[in-house]
This record gives C-alpha cells, sequence and structure tokens, in this order.
C-alpha cells in the first residue's frame, strides 16, 4: 500500500500491538482520520479477516481513498458515519461480535492544518469546527445564540474553566454589537480575560469546549464505548487514545467498573462484577515518539480486554 498520510498516527505500534490481532478476526476502528492505524490493522490481518473504518469527515475518507488500494474490499470497508452509531452499523454489516476496536480520539492534526476548518485559535478563519461540515450547528452559532448560562456551563463542563460565566457574559455582551465569525474575532475576545501565563492553554480548553459542544463528542464517546462493550467477543481487546480529562475519565471508569459512571458492582462475595479487565498500565507517549508527532503530547493509551 501507499506509504503517504495526511496525519501521523498516535501511538500506532503501541494501540495496534494491544489489540492482539488475530488474522482472521474482526476489527473496528473508529477514528479513521489519515488511516494510519485502519492500515497497520489490515496489514496484519488475513486474507478471512475484516477491518471497519469510522469516519464523518468526508474529507478524510476520500483521502484514504486516494492513497490506498485495499478499502471497501473483502479485507477493508469504510463507514461513512459518526463512531456513536457503530452498533447500528455492525447490525446492517451482519456483525455480531468483534475481535477488537481501537479509538483515537480528539482532532486529527488535518483539522488543525486545514485552517478554514476553523478548530484553531492560531490562525484566523470561519468559527465552524464539526468534524461532519453537512451538520447544522457549527461554532458560530453556538458562540451567537446561546444564553450566557448556556455558554458559561459547557466552558465549565467541557473547558474545565472557573472563569466560564466571565467568557460568557463577555462573548454575549460583544455579540450585541456584531456576530463573532472567525476564530480570530473570538480568541482575541477572551484573550484579555485569561492569565498571562496561562493565556494558550485556557484559550485552547475555550476551543475546546466549542468542539465538543458543535460535535457532540462526549455524548458520542459514551453512545460508542457502551457499544463497544456489548460487540465485543471474550478475549477481545478494547484500545482508546484520549487527550484529556474528560475522555480518559470515562474510558478509565469503563475499563475498571464496566460502566461510564465508575460504579463498582459486586456480587455477594465482594467479587467485582465488570466486563472488561485492563490490560498492562496506561501508556504515553516517550520521546521518540514526541519528537515525531506533536500531537502526542496529550495523549493516554488504555487497553482493556473483554472477560
Amino acid at each position: 500500500m501507499e506509504s503517504h498520510i495526511y496525519h501521523i498516527p498516535v501511538l500506532l505500534m503501541p494501540s495496534v500491538d494491544g489489540l492482539n490481532i488475530n488474522p482472521s478476526g474482526v476489527y473496528v476502528d473508529v477514528t479513521l482520520g489519515g488511516g494510519g492505524h485502519s492500515r497497520e490493522i489490515v496489514n496484519r490481518l488475513g486474507p478471512d479477516g475484516h477491518l471497519y473504518s469510522f469516519d464523518q469527515d468526508e474529507d478524510a475518507i476520500m483521502q484514504v481513498q486516494r492513497t490506498e488500494k485495499k478499502t471497501d474490499s473483502n479485507q477493508w470497508t469504510l463507514v461513512r458515519s459518526n463512531f456513536r452509531y457503530l452498533k447500528n452499523w455492525m447490525r446492517y454489516y451482519g456483525v455480531e461480535q468483534i475481535d477488537g476496536l481501537l479509538a483515537d480520539l480528539g482532532v486529527s492534526s488535518h483539522h488543525f492544518d486545514e485552517a478554514d476548518r476553523g478548530f484553531s485559535f492560531r490562525t484566523d478563519a470561519p468559527l465552524d469546527m464539526r468534524m461532519n461540515q453537512l451538520a447544522g450547528l457549527s461554532a458560530a452559532d453556538v458562540v451567537n445564540t446561546y444564553s450566557t448560562e448556556q455558554l458559561a456551563s459547557l466552558f465549565r463542563l467541557y473547558g474545565e474553566l472557573r472563569q466560564g460565566h466571565r467568557l460568557a457574559d463577555t462573548i454575549v455582551k460583544a455579540r450585541q454589537r456584531t456576530e463573532i465569525r472567525t476564530t480570530g474575532e473570538l480568541a482575541a475576545l477572551l484573550s484579555p480575560l485569561l492569565g498571562r501565563d496561562r493565556e494558550k492553554k485556557d484559550l485552547a480548553r475555550a476551543f475546546q469546549a466549542l468542539r465538543l459542544e458543535v460535535n457532540h463528542e462526549m455524548d458520542s464517546l459514551r453512545e460508542m464505548l457502551n457499544a463497544a462493550v456489548e460487540l465485543l467477543k471474550p478475549g477481545g481487546r478494547l484500545a482508546v487514545m484520549s487527550y484529556h480529562s474528560l475522555e480518559d475519565r470515562m474510558v478509565k471508569n469503563l475499563m475498571r467498573s464496566g460502566n461510564i459512571e465508575g460504579t463498582v458492582q459486586q456480587d455477594i462475595y465482594g467479587r467485582v462484577q465488570a466486563p472488561l479487565k485492563p490490560v498492562g498500565k496506561p501508556i504515553t507517549p516517550d520521546a521518540d515518539e514526541l519528537a515525531m508527532n506533536s500531537r502526542s503530547r496529550s495523549a493516554t493509551l488504555r487497553v482493556a480486554e473483554k472477560i
């Protein structure tokens, strides 16, 4: 296959190794992106194995199709959909159980590099942030229509910003004069409210909060993880890379307790009743990984096996 990709895969070998690939197994990559992880999985499959790769971004799918020969073949099927519909699509393809699932959460480097997608405050662009560009709600819609309370809530919940109400109040007052339409306008509005020593970090959190809201990422993640547990066969592996504490908390809770909330259930003998067991310790990037891929900086890989 072609080696060119427009997105460097994070923790490529540790994540695919974590799946413990069965050459005849059925696998799912719910975050196709630039195709790096999917490519490595397919390379480890035999003629009877199969991979289903999900992505809701048509740009990503088209790019991978241009560079890969095995897509939409007997070994590899591309699914144009949000991964929250994992269970529905597996039913559509007649798949009752899978041998493993990989998820590389967050935003691909491609989305940040494409300025007109509006994911980054580093370049001035339309305030968009939609993973699926056919979706209706953009970041500009959120910023210009949500109430002060709604904006404050998402900044506190999804951005973990203590000054959420102050940010929201400033946005609402500013938009009364003129709509906020670009990333540059929003960044210029919020920057003076953030401490100089944490300005870029907190601005990134504010943009993260809007992105999570626009794409319903936390709800989608919850639905996908629950479906993954149902679909995995005994001995099947779940490998997930998360990039911020909200994602990682959900993944860690699921792998330790079997549910997103982290509620431990025990039988009458006090034994923990959980469908998964963690495999090894969480993996974070080493120096070589960081030198190759700056996006790896905040990544945490967790792997679990279906009991």
